[in-house]
């Protein structure tokens, strides 16, 4: 459905334009960037505010998806003609409320039953089975315009960018917070994130567009630096998790200390996540040399 989004809609060129999610894109919004071509026009990750305001300022024949997360889809559902396309690792977590649950991976059976709740009833789940798998390096030919899939794994198996021309590229959930990098899911890897974050290094653009927050990010002397931020994060948690096992610690004492979210977090997801977080810097110590398990299930910096 096609609707006007007035000063939301912020056009980079006269062919790319951001669709900016409400309070600036912070979670659970998003932006999602829209791109017309001469034959086709893309939506990518449709986000709440996509929802929200019932459609795009533009005819959508195709939906491109950065990942299989619950607030990259919120939109899918009312452009039911359109091609979905997503990286081929995370397919299943758009064609089935099953296969999303499978990328989160919650160990508690009640939490998971009650983030389905939240996924269909607050992000608007519907299943996609009709979705096509890309691989990385695939160009979608727009007509005149083309769009090139880099695969940056991490955040998701499948977590992808998208190069615009020399113009755009987009991060996704390389979402250069202050919150730092997210790889708390069971389909989370640290050391895969790390190396999206060298290769992403690479890439140079006039524009960077986040999914979360800061949206548009102008020259690649702003972007470096936010990403040196934004991976800076890493290294903070794990100093941050060896000091806390100066004396013996189980992962669930991690869980409760926080080290992802603030203290007083208390949403359903947090003790997973800082769970997945805990068990990765663990096995990072452990391979290192850093920590060393001094009794079942407890743990010591070495």
């Amino acid at each position: 459905m096609t609707v006007a989004w007035g000063d939301q809609e912020r056009r980079l060129t006269d062919r790319v334009s951001v669709l900016v999610g409400e309070a600036g894109g912070a979670y659970p919004n998003g932006n999602s960037l829209l791109v017309r071509g001469a034959s086709e026009t893309f939506l990518v990750d449709p986000s709440v505010t996509v929802a929200s305001k019932g459609g795009a300022p533009a005819k959508v024949d195709a939906l491109l998806h950065s990942h299989a997360h619950e607030d990259h889809m919120c939109g899918n559902r009312l452009f039911p003609e359109a091609r979905v396309h997503i990286h081929e690792a995370d397919l299943v977590g758009i064609q089935s409320l099953d296969g999303l649950m499978g990328i989160y991976g919650f160990p508690d059976s009640r939490i998971e039953d009650d983030f389905r709740r939240i996924v269909v009833d607050e992000f608007h789940f519907e299943p996609r089975p009709d979705a096509r798998g890309f691989a990385g390096g695939e160009r979608f030919d727009l007509g005149g315009l083309t769009i090139e899939a880099v695969h940056l794994p991490g955040h998701t198996r499948g977590h992808s960018g998208f190069r615009i021309e020399g113009d755009v590229f987009f991060l996704a959930d390389i979402d250069l917070t202050g919150f730092g990098p997210y790889y708390g899911d069971a389909w989370s890897d640290l050391d895969q994130f790390e190396e999206s974050l060298r290769c992403v290094r690479d890439e140079d653009a006039a524009w960077y567009v986040t999914f979360h927050q800061k949206g548009v990010i102008e020259g690649r002397a702003d972007f470096l630096a936010r990403l040196d931020g934004f991976a800076g994060v890493i290294d903070r948690r794990h100093g941050a998790m060896l000091e806390f096992l100066a004396e013996p610690r189980s992962v669930e004492e991690m869980v409760a200390h926080r080290f992802v979210y603030r203290p007083t977090a208390q949403t359903p997801i947090a003790d997973p996540v800082e769970r997945r977080s805990a068990e990765l810097h663990l096995a990072r110590m452990l391979e290192r040399g850093e920590a060393r398990e001094v009794e079942r299930g407890r743990y010591q910096a070495a």
